[in-house]
């Protein structure tokens, strides 16, 4: 089979590997059927990450199952699956708990995508191997498209994390996202769906700025910080001002999420923060545990997350079309885009 690996700035290339195979009872091998770029991705393939090349690419994909181990009860082959980014068994205590991201019994930060704790390929790959395969996958619902949703293994469940659990606490709650990417874009969508009473969508892209528009929101290029302005604050650009602009522009006991890969350092206006009494959280996400949930929200029809979607390639253009600059493009094989799982 092949995996397509990230080899220099805004280079991926096809290399050979072995096919996966079942190697235990509970494991399943997937052929990923829509697979899309994290925003993260697009940050590696510009070369801003920090892991040094080569390595398989890729972490959100709808898949196919195509076999599984006799102890598989979960899934069959045929099915129609969201793999998440992160290796989990499942039943440790961190697992348990819903921080599987930190499962215990696979090395610390064991991913897809990246050669963090072990290699484990990438979902850009032919084929994939899924070594907890009843706690990791979950079926997709009949009825979601999978381009819509290839980004449900991170990104879209992400973004249902950030935003959706504060609007439950907080109803009618204002709403800041800063943002350069699809993140951003979903949570507008999603805090329209749980009823903030005003989103405000900064970036400087006018592309995005209208996409948050659809979704409702108020759009700006860029602003200074609105003192007690806001609730909530999703910040997803990977920059330490940007970072510190949503932070001062929290209410009292605000809540600031942070999803934005700060590869580089930076300072916070903690006095402010303290002053304000600010809660943020920056933190690599449990996303397993909340795949189901954004998932029903998707079914709900009170979303649209497809209009994140900026291009559908087949398969076969992942070389030439993943290293340019696009919002989301989905690379689909062996489906129809817009098809609705069954």
């Amino acid at each position: 089979m092949r995996e397509l690996t990230y080899v220099a700035r805004r280079t991926v290339e096809w290399r050979e590997a072995p096919d996966p195979k079942v190697r235990s009872a509970g494991e399943a091998i997937v052929a990923p059927v829509a697979a899309t770029a994290c925003d993260v991705d697009s940050s590696i393939l510009a070369g801003h990450g920090f892991i040094d090349p080569p390595f398989a690419l890729g972490h959100e994909c709808v898949a196919e199952v195509t076999d599984v181990g006799e102890d598989v009860t979960g899934v069959v082959p045929g099915d129609l699956v969201v793999v998440p980014w992160a290796v989990n068994c499942g039943t440790c205590a961190h697992c348990r708990s819903g921080l599987t991201a930190h499962c215990t019994s696979v090395p610390h930060m064991a991913m897809y995508g990246a050669p963090i704790g072990g290699s484990w390929g990438g979902l850009f790959s032919d084929l994939v191997r899924v070594p907890y395969a009843d706690a990791m996958l979950v079926p997709l619902p009949a009825g979601l498209d999978p381009v819509a949703m290839a980004s449900a293994s991170d990104n879209w469940s992400l973004s249902w994390r950030l935003v959706a659990p504060h609007l439950r606490a907080r109803p009618g709650a204002r709403v800041l996202v800063v943002a350069r990417g699809s993140i951003g874009l979903y949570v507008c969508d999603i805090a329209r769906a749980f009823g903030a009473s005003d989103v405000l969508y900064v970036d400087p892209d006018a592309g995005h700025r209208r996409l948050a528009e659809s979704y409702g929101a108020r759009t700006a290029e860029a602003i200074e910080p609105v003192p007690h302005g806001f609730d909530v604050a999703v910040e997803a650009t990977g920059r330490v001002e940007q970072l510190g602009l949503a932070v001062r522009s929290l209410a009292p006991e605000g809540v600031c999420e942070s999803a934005g890969n700060h590869f580089r350092p930076g300072e916070l206006p903690l006095l402010d923060m303290y002053l304000t009494g600010v809660t943020l959280r920056i933190a690599r996400d449990n996303v397993r545990a909340h795949i189901p949930d954004a998932l029903d929200l998707a079914s709900s029809g009170k979303v649209a997350p497809e209009r994140v979607v900026s291009h559908v390639f087949d398969w076969e253009q992942l070389l030439d079309a993943l290293p340019e600059k696009h919002l989301k493009p989905v690379f689909v094989r062996g489906i129809t885009p817009g098809r609705a799982s069954s």
